[in-house]
């Protein structure tokens, strides 16, 4: 099979200064791509930021003989998305990818979290994504083509201690991801998920150095750059690290029909073991399906 490449393509990566964004903006521009390389250049909790994060990478891209622009907009700022979209229309008349990668942490234990700090970070990781999507998506509506990539995380899927902000803007994301793969797909615009393990600045004081040696970022993004190419497919959650991949699914189990009229409580706890049964669960690809089972069930099926 022909490898793949971006040859004419543009591509917009935010969080691109370092970790995962700059491997990804770089691997795309090595395949062709023309990028916008996004980067607040901030510190991991948000505060400050420069955009020199983003010109470095530039550099790099530019010394490998690609073509890419530097960006230090703000992912949540409506002001700096659209700049950054108007950039990219302004230099090369089009944007057919957007890799959504910034982020920050506000890391604390529930009880100890202020409600800024999970305000600040919903911010970022959901609005953040959000928001250039919304400023993409007509211009990919128009070429009858997309490719977007949101970026969630295994604390959001199974959670983690300290996370409940990061989680839940994590989480979040799939539920985005989930409704607006239906909506895209008439117009040729697929939107999946990578949930990465890699050693960056978020996570270099959560692993020991023999562990984060092994997590590389190169590993993850040659799954990102599958995602970003013709022959991605749409609303998958794929899980990336230490050069594994896997599919991450959400699954609904068969359950059981318990009748309309006199229900109880006491019946859902008799029939936990029903209810929770795997056997023949299944994958919806959209919340109809779940509505499907439920009128199949009600008519004896």
């Amino acid at each position: 099979m022909a490898d793949i490449r971006f040859d004419g393509k543009v591509a917009i990566v935010t969080g691109a200064g370092g970790g995962l964004g700059r491997q990804h903006a770089l691997e795309l521009a090595r395949r062709g791509a023309r990028v916008v390389v996004n980067d607040l250049g901030g510190s991991m909790d948000g505060s400050g930021g420069n955009s020199a994060a983003a010109e470095a990478v530039v550099a790099e891209i530019k010394a490998l003989g690609g073509e890419a622009i530097a960006n230090g907009s703000s992912v949540a700022d409506d002001a700096g998305v659209a700049l950054m979209v108007k950039q990219a229309m302004d230099t090369w008349g089009r944007i057919d990818i957007l890799v959504a990668n910034a982020g920050i942490l506000r890391d604390k234990s529930f009880s100890k979290m202020e409600i800024a700090d999970f305000e600040l970070v919903m911010n970022v990781h959901l609005m953040g994504t959000v928001k250039p999507t919304k400023a993409v998506w007509e211009i990919m509506k128009a070429q009858n083509y997309g490719r977007i990539i949101v970026t969630t995380s295994s604390s959001g899927l199974y959670g983690n201690f300290g996370q409940s902000n990061y989680g839940a803007a994590k989480m979040a994301l799939i539920g985005f991801m989930n409704t607006i793969k239906l909506e895209g797909q008439k117009n040729n615009i697929h939107i999946n998920a990578i949930s990465p393990v890699a050693a960056t600045r978020m996570t270099e004081n959560l692993m020991p150095p023999e562990v984060l040696a092994k997590l590389n970022p190169e590993y993850v993004t040659p799954g990102v750059v599958f995602l970003a190419s013709e022959e991605a497919p749409t609303g998958a959650i794929l899980t990336a690290g230490g050069g594994s991949f896997a599919l991450s699914r959400i699954y609904e189990t068969e359950g059981v029909y318990l009748g309309e009229g006199g229900l109880s409580v006491e019946e859902v706890r008799d029939n936990w073991a029903r209810i929770t049964d795997t056997t023949g669960q299944a994958a919806y690809f959209n919340g109809g399906e779940q509505g499907g089972k439920f009128f199949r069930k009600m008519a004896g099926g």
